[in-house]
């Protein structure tokens, strides 16, 4: 067993004994680590308050032949004003679940770890009805499913591109259409997520496009992991999604 320092962004946890927790973080050099925090549950505990989910915190863990051992927790963001609004929690809450489905462990993904606390820092600041959907468009990318949104993914036509189908991953022409409808707002909007021009897509206001990407997105994610996002399984009016 051996002794190491990471940084990460906790997922997930789960209650172990009448004191501990287990937690589920998304690190920078290991991927995801599930490590046993003793005591945390305890009104005396250390760090019990820094590792739940959400927190980005810099960690000091022994290497344990099961399960990590957390030994010391310092925080670097908390993420407050993502746990005070109740709307901006629900789809923080959503990032993690995703990036907690997408992570194997033991994975090295530093790349996955920089966009988890950009997406946590961005949602944090920016109000934007996009931030999350964009999220799940980039992730969906780096697990190399990119969306095919320049031709018709079925017969390469680039004419008329008027619908688009999770199955065959991108967009179809009118004589190959199936699947959903889409207009060419919401594709040229996708095209600039996906295209390096996310900063000032963020800045724009909410449009009908944004909405119709934002619904696709989160089946695109949804059809990706084959189940449903229980972050989003209610909108917040309370009726079902």
């Amino acid at each position: 067993m051996g002794l190491y320092r990471e940084r990460g962004v906790v997922v997930r946890t789960w209650k172990l004994g009448e004191a501990d927790r287990i937690v589920s973080l998304v690190t920078e050099g290991r991927g995801r680590v599930r490590a046993v925090a003793k005591g945390v549950r305890k009104t005396s505990s250390r760090f019990g308050s820094r590792l739940e989910p959400m927190s980005h915190v810099s960690l000091l863990l022994y290497e344990g032949r099961n399960l990590d051992i957390v030994s010391q927790a310092e925080t670097i963001d908390h993420f407050r004003s993502l746990r005070e609004d109740l709307d901006r929690l629900g789809r923080a809450t959503a990032v993690l679940e995703a990036v907690d489905a997408v992570v194997q462990e033991g994975q090295h993904a530093p790349q996955l770890y920089r966009m988890l606390v950009g997406g946590l820092r961005s949602l944090a600041v920016n109000d934007s009805q996009l931030v999350v959907p964009a999220f799940f468009w980039k992730l969906l990318a780096e697990e190399g499913v990119r969306p095919l949104l320049d031709e018709c993914a079925s017969c390469g036509s680039v004419d008329e591109l008027v619908a688009f189908d999770l199955h065959v991953g991108g967009t179809l022409c009118a004589a190959c259409q199936r699947g959903g409808r889409v207009t060419p707002a919401a594709l040229t909007l996708l095209r600039r997520i996906l295209g390096g021009d996310l900063v000032a897509v963020l800045a724009e206001p909410p449009s009908g496009a944004g909405y119709e990407v934002e619904h696709l997105a989160t089946r695109a994610m949804e059809h990706h992991l084959e189940r449903r996002l229980r972050a989003l399984s209610f909108d917040p009016a309370g009726d079902p999604a």
